[in-house]
């Protein structure tokens, strides 16, 4: 199937905002969550939202923040970023919210938020 293919990242100064955008594999029903995660220099990867038909979650550090959305016709997750903070610098991923149906990660994209 491979693996996700995530772009949008970038260098953004505090309080600005991105959109990222994920193609996944068409392999992928509309019905299974899909995720983002990201991952901070000397941490752990961490679930930051998630997106399946019966609604949407979101780490509480960016809730009312950012925004998960999807285009099944397109096989594509988004993330929309907004009031972006430093701690939100990190490499971001896309792949299913369920861990067992990861297969692999693609190399992610870069979010540096600084001044």
């Amino acid at each position: 199937q491979g693996h996700p293919v995530e772009s949008g990242g970038g260098l953004v100064q505090p309080g600005g905002s991105l959109r990222l955008s994920c193609v996944h594999s068409r392999g992928i029903s509309r019905l299974t969550a899909m995720a983002w995660y990201r991952q901070a220099p000397g941490k752990q990867r961490e679930l930051v939202a998630s997106i399946r038909s019966d609604g949407r979650r979101y780490l509480d550090s960016v809730k009312g923040r950012f925004t998960i959305s999807r285009d099944n016709a397109k096989n594509t997750v988004y993330l929309q970023m907004s009031s972006l903070k430093p701690e939100d610098t990190a490499v971001y991923y896309c792949n299913p919210g369920d861990p067992r149906l990861i297969s692999s990660w693609g190399q992610g994209t870069q979010v540096t938020v600084s001044s």
